[in-house]
């Protein structure tokens, strides 16, 4: 049976313009999220989309700026369908803006498959529970907060601290253990400037991790709209490659403070009544429609795993962005400015870390047996020292015990050769190894939190000579 073609409507309307927004009087049957094509006077055609709809009236916002906009020769066509954007396992090693264009000169995509970017929402009932390890070459991931595949894990950073030299570094070392080529990486940048697009573009051609990667691109002096519809073509593109080709798909997205920020401009020109610090009173709902795309489905052994990076204004966890964030997802990575200016690569400040679901990735078959009892022992011992540099910084190192002397040791090499590791790709083994090497400064009665015969397997003291 032969489908009836859409039915197209075009409309000389608009009412007015206020920023990336049009508002087109006089509108019948126009549907939330349905693309617009935009011609202008001079012949020029831009694309929008429908935001919103009230009686006769709609709201459009054009993905290419409103500059140039003549109310009255302006004509706006109404296509009947929704965003959507081509994909193909041929986008790997490729670079887009962020509605899906080819942005690195070569040309676009023949389609394997033409998808909504809004995505299909998954049933609850097909969800399975994220299992299994990613190893991102981190000590401080992996050891200490270990992300599994399905998992939704952030970063927080703050201004000026390297959390796009971290995502780089883990875009480049991620890796499913067992799967040989069956991982890719599809890298969101949202509001970029062309110094941090072309780092991301240098470390990702020289290192060769381009291969793997599907690169969407969205420049701080690119349209504004464009921002909210990079994370989606970038998941959609993550989940036809998951749950099409079977890839377990790492999604990195940088910097979701950027997209909070459009979603706040558009806002305003749509003139809602703002929330907390201005941002729409939705935000909550649209960052969960974003982050909840992450997962892994039963019958399917392709999973999507995200990292946002967000960077917390003025370092201020409770803002309402990272405050969201940290509802919906399950833990987080959080750098510390104090640790950055003692010279810490990446300076990841391991107290305030949390990975909800590390329990479901390690272990004996996953990454070893001693993984959970190592991690809470360099928690404790960690959290010990520190606070002793507390009270150093009252009465003086001398009023300390040989044992809290120890400790502060401790603490300090933790900082130096645990989190500190700069552009070295640790695996699992040298990461639990250098927690080893690090659990030989305090007395072997001083580790509670590990079992006997772990101790007896692992702790230098009862190494072989040359193990």
């Amino acid at each position: 049976m032969k489908q009836a073609p859409l039915v197209t409507r075009d409309y000389r309307t608009i009412t007015y313009v206020s920023g990336p927004l049009i508002f087109v009087s006089n509108v019948k049957g126009a549907s939330f999220g349905e693309i617009v094509r935009i011609f202008l006077k001079d012949g020029e055609e831009r694309t929008g989309q429908v935001l919103d709809i009230s009686e006769d009236l709609a709201v459009v916002q054009v993905f290419e700026g409103t500059r140039g906009i003549d109310t009255e020769a302006t004509k706006v066509r109404f296509t009947g369908e929704p965003a959507r954007i081509n994909v193909s396992i041929d986008m790997l090693g490729r670079v887009f803006s962020g509605v899906g264009k080819a942005r690195d000169g070569g040309p676009e995509i023949i389609p394997d498959a033409i998808l909504d970017i809004a995505g299909t929402p998954i049933n609850p009932s097909a969800r399975d529970k994220p299992a299994d390890f990613i190893q991102t070459g981190m000590s401080t991931i992996d050891g200490l907060n270990t992300l599994v595949r399905g998992q939704k894990l952030p970063i927080f950073s703050g201004s000026g601290l390297p959390a796009n030299k971290l995502a780089a570094q883990i875009a480049r070392q991620a890796k499913v253990l067992g799967e040989g080529e069956q991982f890719a990486v599809v890298f969101v940048a949202m509001g970029i400037t062309h110094k941090e697009a072309s780092f991301f573009m240098r470390d990702f051609e020289s290192t060769g991790a381009l291969e793997r990667v599907v690169f969407f691109m969205n420049l701080a002096d690119d349209p504004t709209v464009e921002r909210l519809s990079a994370p989606r073509c970038g998941l959609t593109v993550a989940e036809y490659l998951a749950f099409t080709h079977n890839l377990h798909v790492l999604v990195i997205l940088t910097d979701m403070i950027n997209y909070c920020e459009a979603l706040r401009e558009i806002s305003t020109a749509r003139e809602e009544v703002p929330g907390r610090r201005g941002y729409p009173g939705y935000m909550y709902t649209d960052l969960a429609s974003i982050y909840e795309r992450a997962g892994r489905l039963k019958g399917k052994s392709g999973s999507i795993t995200q990292i946002p990076i967000l960077t917390m204004p003025d370092d201020d966890i409770t803002h309402p962005v990272p405050d969201l964030t940290g509802y919906i997802t399950e833990g987080q990575i959080v750098l510390s400015r104090d640790l950055f200016r003692r010279g810490a690569d990446p300076p990841v400040d391991a107290l305030p870390c949390l990975s909800r679901l590390m329990n479901l990735g390690i272990g004996p078959g996953k990454t070893r047996e001693d993984h959970r009892g190592v991690a809470d022992q360099l928690y404790a011992s960690y959290a010990y020292g520190r606070d002793l540099r507390r009270l150093v910084a009252i009465v003086g190192e001398e009023a300390l015990t040989e044992l809290d002397k120890k400790y502060l040791k401790f603490a300090d090499e933790i900082e130096k050769r645990f989190i500190t590791q700069g552009d070295e790709d640790r695996s699992i083994e040298k990461t639990l190894s250098t927690a080893w090497d690090l659990f030989a400064i305090l007395p072997e009665d001083e580790l509670k939190r590990i079992k006997k015969e772990y101790i007896t397997k692992y702790h230098p003291a009862h190494r072989e000579p040359g193990r």
